[in-house]
């Protein structure tokens, strides 16, 4: 309800912006500013659009780089707390001011995202540096439904009015789709018990959306991107979210049947790999230890199995505005963190490492993660082209197939015609 009210009277999505319009081509079209802002400042740092903001907006940001300043101040007197008794008195009432302090900047912060949605044209079309600065900051979670919305154009879909009915109609992946279902989110409160609503509205969604385009259907990894949207707003909206996502971001070719474009994300995430990590790519492949081995679902699922939620959700905003971008620079991130351990380890201690450490190094402080992956290099143009080669190299396997089924085919008449001649 609350979030209704900073919804402006008219919400028109109208045309995407560049950035949003073909994520699957570059969804940062001004990606040469990107990376070089994220290294030389920090995530979110006000200056960028300043010329842009009333003195009370100035005001807020100050007090969000203060809000940050304070987390890890605060951060750094627990973990000196918990490692000595000296002075325990005076920590304790340091991180209670400190956390006093924060409260208040959390009202702030809460002031600041309404005036977003509320001017959310404006913003988009001419504070969008600033905008994307505060997402790789995090959405605060009560605006998250809103936002999202709004993000992926999805606010004003006529597939919704559809919603209702294809709820009504049946489908093929019924089966498949309840079947994976207990296995979407299994310890989270609302997708517990085969009767929960979580389990009944994750089902809907994906039952609606494999009739919307029967071609994909129900992909399993698919379920986790509804069920994270359904965690934050109704299934109607969810649907049409998960729609939009589908459409605009490159996931509907995630999960073709053919699964072509994972094969072509796995292939550019190779390349900077080799380029980028050489000798832990090397050690890769001198275990057999595939890309694709545990880069798959990190594509297919956004890290949603990857990382908590808190972590995964924080990745998950920047999707939103920036596309699978978000996805190379946080596996390369990965990659970068622990090379020094993963070299030292053989497959099997690396499929252990990928499964039990690396998903909960970030736990207290997804901020380290998301300024290190926007350390990473990253040129669009360079993908691009990856992108080309990729397309190259198919076209010349699928052409080698061509050709070895017409000779095959030939063969078998040759052998044929010889066998009529001896009869």
């Amino acid at each position: 309800v609350l979030l209704r009210v900073f919804l402006p009277r008219q919400v028109s999505p109208g045309p995407p912006s560049p950035a949003m319009a073909s994520p699957a081509a570059s969804p940062d079209s001004s990606s040469h500013e990107g990376p070089a802002s994220a290294a030389s400042a920090p995530a979110g740092s006000p200056a960028s659009d300043s010329e842009n903001l009333s003195p009370d907006e100035l005001e807020l940001l100050a007090k969000l780089e203060e809000q940050n300043r304070l987390l890890e101040a605060d951060s750094k007197s627990m973990r000196s707390m918990n490692g000595s008794r000296r002075n325990s008195g005076s920590s304790l009432v340091s991180s209670s001011s400190a956390s006093s302090n924060l409260s208040h900047l959390e009202e702030d912060t809460w002031i600041l995202w309404g005036r977003i949605v509320n001017e959310w044209d404006e913003w988009r079309k001419k504070k969008e540096k600033l905008l994307k600065e505060l997402i790789r900051k995090g959405i605060p979670h009560h605006f998250r439904a809103i936002v999202w919305q709004l993000l992926s154009s999805a606010t004003e879909l006529p597939v919704k009015q559809q919603y209702s009915e294809l709820l009504k109609m049946s489908s093929p992946c019924e089966k498949l789709i309840r079947r994976d279902i207990a296995r979407t989110y299994p310890e989270h409160e609302f997708f517990k018990g085969q009767d929960s609503l979580g389990q009944e509205v994750l089902f809907n969604v994906m039952k609606a959306y494999s009739l919307v385009d029967r071609e994909v259907g129900y992909c399993q990894g698919s379920a986790f991107i509804v069920g994270l949207l359904l965690m934050q707003m109704p299934e109607e909206e969810a649907f049409c979210v998960f729609v939009r996502l589908m459409q605009q971001y490159r996931l509907r070719e995630l999960f073709k049947p053919s699964m072509a474009e994972l094969g072509l994300c796995i292939y550019q995430f190779e390349f900077l790999l080799q380029e980028q990590l050489p000798e832990l790519n090397v050690h890769f492949r001198s275990q057999s230890f595939l890309t694709s081995m545990y880069a798959s679902s990190w594509f297919l699922t956004l890290f949603l199995t990857t990382f908590p939620l808190p972590v995964a959700t924080r990745v998950f905003d920047i999707f939103m505005y920036e596309g699978l971008e978000i996805v190379f620079r946080v596996g390369l991130a990965l990659l970068q963190l622990n090379q020094a351990e993963l070299v030292q380890l053989d497959m099997e201690g690396m499929s252990q490492y990928f499964q039990k450490v690396i998903p909960h190094q970030f736990d207290s402080c997804p901020d380290k993660l998301i300024l290190r992956a926007f350390q990473v290099k990253y040129n669009p143009k360079k993908m691009k082209r990856l992108e080309k080669e990729y397309a190259a190299i198919k076209n010349k396997e699928m052409e080698e197939q061509i050709e070895i089924k017409r000779l095959r085919t030939e063969n078998r008449l040759l052998k044929q015609r010889i066998e009529t001649l001896e009869k």
